[in-house]
């Protein structure tokens, strides 16, 4: 079965100055991702991949360039689902991880647990040996000045991913550092198994991204999921599931990307703006502008 795979760099709006830029990102993170699933890699290894370059990339509200709370503090959520097991894992809150998505992905292999928050996540990755920075190296000027002006208006930059493989294995993944000056230890729907993420491998995946708290009320990822179960395809599929939300949640501010298990890949959003890029079935890279 041919790979697919397909990214994202947020739902909202954002200066145009940006627009190139976070393409840029996006086309090397699905090029990443996809090198994995060329050389035999699992779909959890290519969502993994591609969503550690977006939360090295400080363009994006996720790891490096996370937004602060409102205490000056950064605290990102992350979740990774894999579609063939039903299986994910969770994070909230964490403060020092640099790649939240793999402390997500060892909760879920190496723990009998599925979401850990705070300090306790913090913790575990100590105890795994994965890489921790101190708070302030997630912290980008941009932000900073953000944080001093007490600017909420930013937008979300939320990053996720979702890869078809070779053996037919879906996976997704989404991590953020939630929505500027939160109050400290708000959890948006980013690491909710259902509504930042969702996989199973007998229909499609999807990621999410935008504003939480409606996304969470709407299990954005398992509507669209159950959409593609229902006989639509992918782009079918995340076309439903913002109409859903639209009707419900208005002004919404939603957008997701999705993968079927033919790999044929959609997106959509509510929002002014989405930036996405994918490597559909046929192995073409494609980073479409895409507005309201």
């Amino acid at each position: 079965m041919p790979p697919a795979i397909i990214v994202h760099g947020g739902a909202w709006d954002w200066p145009d100055a940006e627009d190139a830029p976070k393409t840029e990102y996006l086309r090397q993170a699905a090029r990443a991702g996809y090198a994995v699933l060329c050389s035999g890699g699992s779909a959890l290894d290519a969502v993994e991949k591609a969503v550690n370059i977006l939360e090295d990339a400080p363009l994006f509200d996720a790891g490096i360039g996370s937004h602060l709370n409102a205490d000056g503090i950064v605290e990102m959520d992350a979740i990774i689902v894999d579609g063939t097991a039903l299986d994910f894992g969770a994070v909230a809150g964490v403060q020092r991880v640099r790649y939240p998505v793999s402390l997500a992905r060892q909760v879920m292999q190496r723990t009998p647990h599925k979401l850990f928050v705070g300090a306790g996540a913090d913790a575990l990755a100590a105890k795994l040996g994965l890489e921790l920075m101190p708070n302030i190296a997630f912290v980008t000027p941009h932000e900073w000045q953000r944080f001093l002006d007490k600017d909420t208006s930013g937008p979300s930059d939320t990053v996720g991913a979702c890869a078809l493989d070779a053996q037919g294995h879906l996976a997704a993944a989404t991590s953020t550092g939630g929505s500027p000056l939160k109050m400290p230890g708000r959890v948006g729907d980013s690491p909710i198994f259902g509504a930042g993420a969702y996989a199973d491998s007998a229909f499609g995946a999807a990621s999410a991204t935008g504003l939480g708290e409606n996304i969470l009320r709407a299990l954005l990822c398992k509507h669209a999921v159950d959409q593609i179960a229902a006989g639509q395809d992918a782009q079918a599929a995340a076309d439903a599931a913002i109409t859903h939300i639209e009707r419900r949640f208005r002004p919404s501010m939603a957008g997701l990307i999705t993968i079927d298990q033919q790999g044929r890949l959609g997106f959509a959003h509510s929002s002014p703006k989405i930036a996405v890029a994918y490597i559909d079935a046929n192995g073409h890279l494609h980073a479409p502008e895409h507005r309201r």
